[in-house]
């Protein structure tokens, strides 16, 4: 396993981060999802990102329990907020800064939090105020960096210019070879202010591993199938674009390696990612993708990857 360092931090991530959306605590079994985690550090994995609106605090108290024996400077461990945990609470106010903080400490079982992210931009709270909390956060030892998430260029701007305050090192958009849009104006901007990218949906929710085929119905154990998992990945089971990624198969023979790794290494090779979120419901899925990291793989392939994918992307 490589490591990158986390924008202009001194945090030092793995290539690959293990994630828990839609996974730890909501669609797959403690048993697995534990030997999941197990496996991520087995392979130099040292990268966790969950949230506190994973399964409403689920993912965040599995994560507790089964990283409860483990030395704490021996991960990084990267949560989030803003979408709603009650009726009341959700946002990005310095009282709901405060209280989902406290909250997530108490079900990670933890003292502190690596990296503290928005989970989305808070049009209803003053940038200003956001950011004084977040700041606070870090001041007080709870939260060591901070960072965001899908956020435009014009809110990256105004947090930027908010006096005082602690500057973001992370932002956290989709990206993938199907979904490329970061690339115009976030992420330019964030590697102008130091800022580092941690992509989640590398694989476009394990389309990019090339395991669903067009024309067939999805085997009943994937995440297309599950109907805890599958909801976000249906936009993207259309013929076309599911022919398309098989012709990314041959290529990834030719780099001698999977089409999972293939997909990671592309994002990868993204100087301003600092890590590719995974999401995994067996070990054995942790492993092939940490594979992805450090591999060197011809640039021209690439290039013949992109222009397969040029008309059907998301």
């Amino acid at each position: 396993m490589q490591y990158r360092m986390l924008g202009d931090s001194d945090i030092r991530v793995s290539e690959i981060c293990l994630g828990s959306w839609l996974t730890y605590g909501v669609g797959v079994k403690a048993d697995l999802a534990r030997a999941c985690i197990d496996r991520a550090f087995d392979e130099g994995i040292n990268f966790i990102d969950t949230a506190n609106a994973y399964g409403r605090g689920a993912a965040e108290t599995l994560l507790g329990e089964t990283l409860a024996g483990r030395q704490r400077d021996s991960y990084v461990l990267a949560t989030k907020l803003f979408f709603p945990m009650s009726d009341v609470d959700k946002g990005l106010s310095a009282k709901q800064v405060v209280k989902q903080l406290d909250a997530s400490l108490a079900r990670l079982r933890t003292d502190y939090i690596d990296l503290y992210q928005c989970h989305r931009f808070d049009a209803d709270a003053p940038i200003e105020e956001t950011m004084g909390a977040l700041s606070d956060a870090v001041r007080s030892g709870k939260v060591r960096a901070i960072g965001f998430s899908e956020w435009s260029p014009a809110n990256i701007r105004a947090a930027l210019d908010v006096p005082n305050a602690v500057k973001f090192v992370s932002s956290q958009p989709q990206y993938s070879m199907l979904w490329r849009r970061p690339e115009k104006e976030v992420m330019p901007l964030c590697l102008r202010n130091g800022i580092s990218q941690i992509v989640w949906s590398p694989l476009a929710q394990g389309v990019l591993t090339g395991k669903y085929l067009p024309g067939k119905p999805p085997a009943e154990d994937s995440r297309a199938a599950s109907e805890e998992m599958g909801g976000y990945i249906q936009r993207m089971m259309v013929d076309p674009l599911l022919d398309a990624v098989q012709q990314l198969k041959p290529l990834a023979a030719e780099a001698q390696c999977t089409l999972a790794q293939f997909a990671l290494a592309w994002v990868l090779r993204e100087p301003n990612v600092a890590s590719a979120i995974i999401g995994a419901s067996r070990p054995e899925q942790v492993s092939d993708n940490a594979a992805a990291s450090g591999m060197a793989i011809d640039p021209a392939l690439f290039a013949q990857a992109e222009a397969i994918l040029a008309g059907v992307k998301e």
